[in-house]
């Protein structure tokens, strides 16, 4: 891939990634949202949420390859070690077709300034039971990497 390809196809995950997380906290409710942190959890999810004590990860997948590349990660081979109880991919309009979405996952896509739900995303405030029962230890891990690195600015200190 060439350096200049590489560009448009980082600045357009980053955009998707920043939707993601503009869409877990308007239209989700999400009250916490973490988009693209490293931490010692292992998974670096595009985006996450929580809201009403269940988690929301949000996967960008700009090309067909990276969506395919993506069945080969740990923890989707073991879907039990991945973070999200409500797990999402978002990708450009008709990247992908809803046959192709792995069981327990949903599809959203952005088609101009719009996010549309196209497969297996509830709508409203009153959500199902999850379909998958995320990882809440590397939850917990990346929730505090997230809050250490708050406590450490002089200006987001927790302390008193």
């Amino acid at each position: 891939m060439t350096i200049a390809l590489e560009r448009v196809v980082g600045s357009l995950h980053t955009d998707l990634c920043t939707r993601a997380a503009r869409w877990l906290r308007q239209s989700v409710g999400c009250g916490v949202v973490i988009s693209e942190m490293v931490s010692a959890a292992g998974e670096i999810p595009d985006a996450i949420g929580w809201r009403y004590g269940e988690s929301v990860l949000v996967e960008a997948k700009v090309s067909r390859s990276d969506f395919l590349a993506d069945r080969k990660k740990p923890w989707r081979l073991s879907p039990d070690t991945g973070m999200g109880d409500w797990r999402f991919f978002l990708t450009p309009a008709g990247l992908l077709s809803p046959a192709e979405i792995p069981d327990g996952w949903g599809l959203i896509e952005v088609d101009g300034a719009q996010i549309r739900r196209t497969h297996a995303v509830p709508k409203g405030n009153c959500w199902p039971q999850a379909p998958n029962r995320g990882n809440k230890r590397a939850e917990t891990i990346l929730l505090c990497s997230a809050l250490r690195r708050a406590n450490k600015g002089p200006n987001t200190s927790l302390r008193r």
